[in-house]
């Protein structure tokens, strides 16, 4: 089980508002915009990105990884190695 499952609908929401952003950005390109203007929505919908990421790996933490260390074991050494990894490549975007 995933630990957004209760959160899903809500993560769609924000995913498809997301995939708007990405459409008015290739109309802004496809229609030479100016260049900043393209930019600034640009980092708005990465910003919304990042947004799901986090709201993500907060479930992630608190349900997938707090089960593991829960049960104990190799899994859950393996859950908080997973989790630090993501958080790893959050940082570098």
């Amino acid at each position: 089980m995933t630990g957004y499952r209760t959160e899903k609908d809500q993560l769609l929401r924000r995913l498809r508002r997301v995939e708007g952003q990405i459409r008015g950005l290739q109309r802004m390109v496809d229609t030479d915009t100016y260049c900043i203007d393209v930019l600034t929505q640009v980092s708005a919908a990465t910003k919304a990105l990042q947004s799901v990421a986090l709201q993500l790996l907060d479930s992630h933490l608190a349900h997938c990884v707090q089960d593991a260390i829960a049960g104990g074991g190799t899994e859950a050494d393996l859950k908080v190695a997973e989790a630090t990894q993501a958080i790893a490549r959050l940082m570098r975007t």
